[in-house]
């Protein structure tokens, strides 16, 4: 696919236009300082590319203010004390440095225990608490789907957990492939249920317009509700670039 890039400038917004072969015109603000990106067809003429940016500007202004707002965790070291997040709720992580495999494991209500070699590095110890939340997260999304697909009355063929920067989950229509953030292990499993009827809302109605809204207030009427406090929570910190 042919790409070009250009920037454009309305009052003190600065957008980063991509033309490619597509059909529709794509806004999209980006952590975590509201990066703004708008891609275009190729041949879009310059006149119609400013009128559709200031027609958003609004929505634009209120999108880069909620990520500059939004709380963001701090750089992790995967040491003892630290505070780690598993379904919404604080832990404190404790290292135990002992040879043979390595695991995670929730001790009671308010501890996190992982089990790793001695002098293990920081980006070792981060896969292994990685790959503990891919394995917590993918137990819990099957009795939601099966839960889900039987009210919305639609089914997907298939479904992952991926690391995603710039978006919470990703269904791809015409495949029926559903993909969830690594980053909902962390978040109230309501969130988690969100995120997942809105993409499976998605095989119903592929874009965010009217009908897609009106499905969403028919299957899950408090969708907003837990739309606002996903967004409220706390970022991971991440090395973002684009």
């Amino acid at each position: 696919m042919s790409i070009n890039s250009e920037t454009l400038q309305i009052a003190n917004v600065e957008i980063d236009v991509i033309r490619k072969d597509i059909k529709n015109m794509h806004l999209a603000v980006y952590p975590p300082l509201g990066k703004i990106r708008l891609a275009v067809p190729k041949k879009t003429d310059e006149e119609i590319l400013r009128l559709f940016a200031i027609s958003k500007l609004g929505w634009i202004k209120k999108h880069v203010k909620n990520f500059k707002s939004q709380p963001r965790e701090t750089k992790r070291d995967y040491v003892s004390g630290e505070s780690h997040y598993y379904q919404g709720k604080r832990y404190v992580l404790e290292i135990d440095e002992k040879d043979g495999y390595s695991k995670v494991l929730v001790s009671g209500t308010k501890k996190i225990q992982m089990r790793v070699p001695a002098g293990s590095s920081v980006d070792f110890r981060s896969k292994v608490m990685k790959e503990w939340y891919r394995k917590q997260l993918k137990s819990q999304i099957p009795p939601l789907l099966e839960k889900w697909e039987k009210t919305i009355g639609i089914k997907s063929k298939d479904w992952g957990v991926k690391q995603m920067k710039t978006k919470w989950g990703a269904c791809n229509t015409d495949a029926a492939r559903i993909w969830l953030n690594l980053e909902l292990a962390k978040k109230p499993p309501i969130c988690l249920e969100y995120i997942l009827v809105h993409e499976l809302v998605h095989l119903h109605e592929k874009h965010h317009n009217d009908r897609f809204i009106q499905l969403m207030d028919k299957f899950m009427p408090k969708w907003r509700m837990y739309r606002n406090e996903l967004n409220s929570l706390p970022v991971s910190h991440n090395d973002w670039g684009y």
